[in-house]
């Protein structure tokens, strides 16, 4: 059975130095968080704080050439979890024809709320747990980096650069 779900927030994970979107099933209280990859993290952070960028991002692009091919987004599913690894559908409608197509969940949920189509998860996957984003382990994400082109005053960049953490820039390797 699928269950509606939206996104609650983006967070970052400090136990694994990873962001993690967090979902909510829409009419109840059950979650479902998923680690996901920074990019990611911040293309849905963007499109949250409905921010504008001077070029298209990745996630706009695919929006844009989905519907230059006559096709639009219908829903998105998070179908299953093996291993640890989340995997997601897209599901496209051309001309009356249903496309499926694989996709990561982080894209899908990119793609899904710049289309506004709705999002399901398998009933199986929502966790009847209580996510502390305010814990030792989880914060949330702050307001993400202005878009590409767009300047800071330098009291901006201050205040932005105070808030940065080392885990921000990933992990050096030699």
């Amino acid at each position: 059975m699928l269950v509606q779900i939206e996104v609650q927030k983006v967070a970052f994970d400090r136990r694994n130095n990873t962001p993690v979107v967090i979902l909510q099933e829409t009419d109840g209280e059950r979650v479902l968080p998923i680690l996901i990859g920074p990019g990611e993290a911040h293309a849905i952070a963007a499109q949250l704080e409905k921010m504008k960028f001077a070029r298209p991002l990745t996630h706009d692009l695919l929006v844009s050439v989905l519907g230059g091919l006559g096709g639009s987004l219908q829903k998105v599913v998070i179908s299953r979890v093996e291993e640890s690894t989340y995997y997601a559908e897209l599901l496209i409608d051309r001309n009356g024809e249903l496309i499926t197509v694989d996709a990561r969940p982080s894209d899908s949920i990119a793609v899904a709320l710049r289309t506004e189509a709705q999002i399901f998860a398998q009933d199986g996957l929502l966790e009847s747990i209580v996510i502390e984003i305010a814990d030792e382990h989880m914060v949330e994400f702050e307001t993400p980096p202005p878009a590409l082109g767009e300047t800071m005053d330098p009291e901006q960049l201050k205040e932005y650069l105070r808030h940065l953490n080392p885990e921000d820039f990933g992990r050096f390797t030699p």
